[in-house]
């Protein structure tokens, strides 16, 4: 366009010396630095022409053209059925679909129409004038394209705080067809959460997720080979896609995606930035309405919408998602020690005591806690939020550790009974006594065992002499049996009171015998 003004610019200076100036057409040449037959050719095709001089005011540079370049008859626009542009170039994004077969398409329709160079040169053309145009030849249903941006803030009712969000978005590469919504932060939950529910707002499923080389999304970031997060690889697993990583520091690779990030921002935040959220499904919600609309807009230079194109290209050609969605997993590496004890989030989950000091990996989500070594799952819990408690299963202690779990505080009591009822009782009043029933059990289960080295008799006349005199320890039971206290039988002996001027005697504190009176 820029080298046709100049052209009808240029002209319009030739035809003003010739007819203003009356110069020849040698001056005119020589002051406009062009040719001299050119300047003669000017010159007749203006008197050919039913202009006059003066020129219009109102003619166009368009209109000039026409005037002094009318199309010839044989002209390659006359009598063909123009191009369809967008429906040729929406119809190249299929798989395999090429210019030939467009072409062939074409002829058929319009047996006098372009040949096949032309037609491709055409259609380069219109492609170059396109910011659509598909640079980076992307296939219907084969790529989305994956984002964060800056989002909206929250509020807190309570506090009157103001809550960053961060708005994650995802795009398709052909239909341009975009996701977003509103999470709290860019981390590993928050990025699976936002691919999960975008893949549910598409209804299918990309053969190609080009993320970000944000850490959420992957643990070493790399030109040839990044290593994408194991969460992130479980998830594309489920539903049978790829992950393909943009290259660090290339933000052309994922120039879709970029897009549609300033596009999200302009077309929905930017309305949404007078309004007050104080919960995230209020705002998500919010963003959601204008969404929708925003995938319906017709794009000027297409023609189409997103939701259009989506219909027609990306969602027949994507992969069809499975029947349940992808749950969320967080992966911790970790190591039990001797009490064969893993903690994940501050509580605390058996594993095979066989696995003491192993490396193992803690797979949590929001329901089950899964722990593996070397990829095999070797134990599951139901996952549990209390802090500093344990979640222990009998089968992964050893023998001897289930064999002591057996001893309950029923048990205990109903094998003291089987020696005798002096032996049960002192071993209720243990455990009535103790506030902690664990170390109340200790030492009943010391109490009993002391029948290997005694007979039950003897533990039982020990276990009445503890209780007359009031000795609840296991220590102080095993003093009585090993002095053979149990055995002594004590004699009971009265003593008389010596008499004595200076002692007084019970009668004196007989206060029977007196009558106080108080006045």
């Amino acid at each position: 366009m820029c080298k046709e003004r100049i052209t009808m610019r240029k002209i319009k200076e030739i035809l003003r010396f010739k007819h203003n100036n009356n110069l020849s057409g040698r001056k005119i040449a020589k002051i406009c630095v062009t040719g001299r037959t050119t300047v003669q050719d000017y010159i007749r095709r203006f008197e050919a022409s039913p202009l006059t001089w003066p020129l219009p005011e109102s003619m166009t540079d368009e209109e000039l053209e026409k005037q002094l370049f009318p199309p010839n008859k044989n002209s390659e626009n006359n009598n063909r059925v123009p191009l369809d542009f967008p429906y040729l170039v929406s119809e190249l994004s299929r798989p395999d679909v090429t210019k030939e077969v467009l072409w062939s398409e074409y002829k058929q329709a319009d047996p006098d129409g372009y040949g096949y160079s032309r037609f491709c040169d055409l259609l380069r053309d219109y492609q170059k004038r396109l910011h659509y145009s598909l640079r980076q030849d992307h296939i219907a249903g084969e790529k989305v394209f994956l984002d964060f941006g800056k989002g909206l803030n929250l509020i807190n009712p309570a506090t009157g705080e103001r809550i960053s969000t961060q708005l994650f978005v995802a795009a398709w590469g052909v239909s341009n067809y975009t996701f977003a919504c509103a999470v709290l932060h860019q981390d590993l939950a928050s990025w699976i959460r936002g691919n999960v529910a975008s893949l549910n707002f598409f209804g299918v499923c990309p053969k190609i997720e080009v993320p970000d080389n944000l850490k959420a999304a992957v643990n070493k970031p790399c030109r040839y080979e990044p290593e994408v997060h194991p969460t992130f690889v479980e998830f594309s697993r489920h539903y049978g896609t790829m992950i393909m990583p943009a290259r660090p520091r290339k933000p052309k690779d994922k120039a879709k995606v970029e897009t549609a990030v300033k596009l999200a921002k302009r077309w929905i935040l930017a309305r949404l930035r007078n309004e007050i959220f104080t919960s995230l499904a209020d705002m998500n919600q919010a963003i959601m309405e204008l969404l929708k609309r925003f995938n319906q807009k017709l794009m000027k230079k297409i023609g189409k919408s997103r939701l259009e194109l989506f219909e027609h290209l990306d969602k027949p050609n994507a992969l069809t998602l499975p029947d349940k969605p992808f749950e969320y997993a967080d992966w911790k590496p970790v190591k039990p020690g001797p009490s064969y004890h893993v903690e994940y989030d501050h509580h605390y989950y058996s594993v095979p005591y066989t696995f003491i000091r192993q490396t193992l990996e803690v797979r949590a989500t929001d329901t089950v806690i899964e722990i593996l070594f070397k990829g095999q799952r070797i134990c599951s819990h139901a996952r549990s939020y209390k802090q500093q408690e344990y979640t222990t299963v009998r089968d992964h202690m050893p023998v001897a550790h289930q064999k002591y779990l057996e001893w309950t505080p029923d048990r205990i009591i109903a094998q003291a009974k089987k020696y005798g009822e002096a032996a049960g009782l002192l071993v209720e009043n243990i455990f009535s006594r103790s506030k902690y029933p664990e170390q109340a059990s200790r030492t009943c289960l010391g109490i009993i065992r002391l029948v290997k080295n005694f007979s039950e008799d003897r533990l039982n006349n020990a276990c009445q002499r503890a209780l007359d005199y009031h000795i609840y320890t296991y220590r102080g039971l095993q003093n009585i049996l090993s002095k053979n206290l149990d055995q002594h039988t004590e004699e009971t002996t009265t003593s008389s009171t010596p008499s004595h001027e200076n002692i007084r005697g019970a009668q004196y504190y007989n206060l029977e015998q007196e009558e106080v009176t108080i006045h």
